[in-house]
């Protein structure tokens, strides 16, 4: 079984100022679901929206803690071989040819050489594993993956180990933490939330997102940004295709300060409107919606 590390966090009151600290504003729901996740060595799954800051939280969660964030990505069509691990083909050819022209190796010392540790590709679920430093492990997206590599992460959380046949089981020395997210596009399945603790993410409050405009673009005044979480509250209430994130909300507290405004009015949001917005009939309809024209 894998090393039970100390815990990273010694209270939910720790977890808030290590997090705060990293650039990341939890509010108590949050610090205390990573706290327990922390405690009791669970994998996180964080569900929401996209934009609400779910990626953003374990990145914070690695940097507070001192930790590698290792990523993967899922996506339509993801298999073992990218998530786990693969052989170097390639390179066995070559080493194959290369054993024949110098007289020929019998099979099983070739087969020997050619499945050890020089040829393995490591993927991120592997790398992680096999880590013996502080690892968090963010699996991005996973509503996005098929169903069947639901079925690889299964044995990768219940066990933290990976079966490779040319090598055997290995496990881990050291438990990452481990960060599931998804956009919920489809239901993950229960044997898979089963392993987590589970956290819902949306946007946050009108106060808090203020808050993490300050933090994040301290030179920007505080009234414009009011005015800029109010506007960006009010397109997140109209039927767009991609409502602004909060690093959106970021970028154009950024790019007010840049252009040196000093209000959010009329010319001001049509000549920036897209830092937030990236489809024109987004545009469009909020410039009727705000009256832009």
């Amino acid at each position: 079984m894998p090393r039970q590390q100390s815990p990273n966090f010694s209270s939910v009151a720790d977890v808030s100022k290590r997090l705060s600290a990293a650039g990341y504003l939890p509010d108590a729901q949050i610090a205390t679901t990573v706290f327990l996740a922390d405690r009791l060595g669970k994998p996180l799954l964080v569900e929401g929206p996209a934009g609400t800051g779910k990626t953003e939280l374990a990145k914070a969660l690695a940097a507070c803690t001192g930790s590698e964030l290792i990523r993967l990505q899922c996506y339509e069509g993801l298999d073992e071989a990218r998530a786990l691990y693969e052989w170097n083909y390639k390179k066995q050819l070559l080493r194959i040819q290369a054993s024949q022209a110098d007289g020929g190796a019998d099979w099983d010392t070739v087969h020997d050489d050619i499945f050890g540790e020089e040829f393995l590709l490591s993927r991120p679920l592997l790398t992680a594993i096999r880590r013996t430093e502080p690892t968090v492990l963010l699996i991005d997206e996973t509503d996005k993956a098929d169903v069947e590599v639901e079925g690889l992460l299964l044995e990768v959380l219940s066990d933290f180990q990976v079966t490779i046949p040319e090598l055997g089981t290995i496990t881990a020395a050291r438990r990452p933490t481990v960060v599931l997210t998804s956009n919920a596009t489809r239901e993950l399945s229960e044997a898979l939330k089963r392993r987590c603790l589970y956290l819902s993410l949306d946007y946050p409050s009108a106060e808090r997102e203020r808050e993490i405009v300050l933090s994040r673009v301290p030179d920007l005044a505080p009234g414009l940004a009011d005015q800029l979480v109010r506007t960006v509250r009010a397109l997140r209430g109209l039927e767009l295709k991609k409502s602004p994130s909060i690093s959106e909300t970021l970028d154009w507290a950024q790019t007010l300060l840049e252009l040196g405004l000093d209000t959010l009015d009329e010319p001001a949001m049509r000549s920036t409107l897209g830092v937030v917005l990236k489809h024109a009939s987004d545009q469009t309809r909020a410039a009727a919606e705000l009256r832009l024209n």
